[in-house]
């Protein structure tokens, strides 16, 4: 990769240092220096899996080609240097900023930033599509056929990795194909998981908008759904009153009906990308710094918000689970909160790389998580198999089995959707209990009636 970079640019590599987050595309700062030592900064995104292995579709390939695409518009986008012949890899200008909203304190420059950012989106949406290069996009298609479009790339996925979708993933795809808006207007570049934490800022204002790999045409409020589903993880002021200046800037007409279909929809993709890919690494795939913490908190949160979203748009009301009390302190393992206070209080203290931070971070958040399954787990186990047994009237042997079980009567539609719904939330909600410490205010965040 650094003889690539060498070669492309004409300079010498002379730093490279692995940010956090990315998750599996990894994020790089790159600095070079030309023949008479002037330093330029640069920044790599590699995604070192293969598309053909993981049948992953949003591939850095792909995201180069929007940043290409973008290069000559107002968008604020890195400048695009190259794409690596063969890897996928791309190389692209450094922008300066930061990108976690939460840590402007200011209220004034949070409402700044966060008008600013809606402007671009707003802009973004009055782009002429077909102006643009992108010629691996259908643009004759309608949008209802874009977004039906997107259904079939995400089956296609799931059918490549093998195995069955999970119940909820069942449910979802189910509605999704039946309910698809019947939009009539022109389409748009979507970006695909926009909003707080995928762009950049300083000084009031949005300086970059990254992470284009979901980018694709169709229908605005696609979009705004993804503002909404961004707000969940970090709060974005008031949405109701962006939302109105999108429109106002030149956006389109916000419709609550059709981001409310869009967010089950971008919450059955998070599903869809983690699909076949198991939070329990294997020996040969433990050590690829994967932060398998994060994977935890945020797989949760958004299994349990695409739950909520369904129901909404079913009309369903969701059920509550009446959680046992804490075990008593004799059954606690104290190893775990020895192991726990000493990340916190001995290692992380002395960690000035922001990778390995970010990764003792999520090795504390999986400890959390294993402490209170070794507690509360058992109790849950049976409660799930109790459920299981009053919807499909049989008692399976294993969680493992009654969930496969569920997910068959879902296909062969031998249980009601709301029925099966029911069982699974509650089943999340356990799940939200045995990951509420690792999890802190996630746990109990959900989407806003804005969005």
């Amino acid at each position: 990769m650094t003889s690539w970079i060498e070669e492309v640019t004409g300079t010498t590599v002379v730093h490279a240092d692995r940010q956090a987050g990315g998750g599996r595309k990894e994020a790089w700062f790159v600095d070079v220096a030309d023949t008479d030592g002037v330093i330029s900064e640069l920044f790599l995104r590699w995604d070192q899996s293969d598309p053909a292995v993981t049948g992953d579709p949003w591939t850095v390939r792909r995201e180069a080609a929007v940043y290409r695409a973008l290069r000559e518009t107002p968008i604020p986008v890195a400048h695009f240097v190259a794409m690596h012949p063969t890897a996928q890899a791309m190389l692209a200008t450094r922008v300066h900023g930061k990108n976690w909203f939460s840590h402007i304190k200011d209220p004034v420059e949070q409402l700044a930033v966060a008008r600013d950012f809606i402007g671009h989106l707003a802009q973004l949406h009055r782009l002429d599509v077909r102006s643009l290069d992108l010629p691996e996009w259908d643009l004759a298609a309608s949008v209802p056929n874009m977004v039906r479009a997107q259904l079939d790339e995400m089956d296609a996925l799931v059918a490549f990795r093998g195995g069955e979708r999970e119940p909820l993933l069942e449910l979802s795809m189910r509605w999704l194909r039946a309910n698809v808006p019947e939009y009539d207007g022109r389409a748009v570049v979507v970006q695909g998981d926009t909003g707080p934490g995928n762009f950049m800022y300083a000084d009031g204002r949005v300086t970059a908008i990254v992470d284009w790999e979901l980018a694709h045409p169709g229908d605005p409020m696609d979009d705004l759904a993804w503002v909404g589903l961004r707000s969940v993880q970090e709060p974005f002021t008031d949405l109701r009153d962006r939302f109105r200046e999108y429109a106002e800037l030149g956006g389109h007409p916000v419709d609550l009906d059709r981001i409310r279909y869009y967010r089950v929809l971008a919450e059955a993709k998070i599903l869809v990308m983690s699909h076949g890919v198991s939070l329990r690494p294997s020996p040969e795939s433990a050590g690829d710094g994967s932060d398998i913490g994060a994977r935890l908190i945020f797989g949760q949160l958004h299994r349990r918000l695409c739950a909520e979203v369904l129901a909404d748009v079913m009309g369903f009301d969701l059920p509550t689970v009446d959680l046992p009390p804490e075990p008593d302190e004799a059954m606690r393992d104290v190893l775990f909160d020895v192991v726990l206070s000493q990340l916190r209080d001995v290692i992380t203290p002395r960690i000035t790389d922001s990778y390995a931070a970010q990764r003792t971070k999520g090795l504390a958040r999986v400890l959390k998580y294993l402490a209170q399954a070794s507690r509360l787990g058992p109790v849950f186990e049976q409660q799930e198999l109790d459920d299981l047994a009053d919807l499909l009237g049989a008692r399976l042997p294993t969680v493992a089995s009654g969930r496969a079980a569920l997910g068959n009567a879902i296909r062969a539609r031998q249980v009601a959707e709301v029925d099966a719904l029911g069982v699974i939330y509650r089943q999340l909600l356990r799940d939200n209990e045995l990951l509420r410490s690792a999890s802190g205010v996630l746990a109990d965040r959900h989407y806003t009636a804005a969005c």
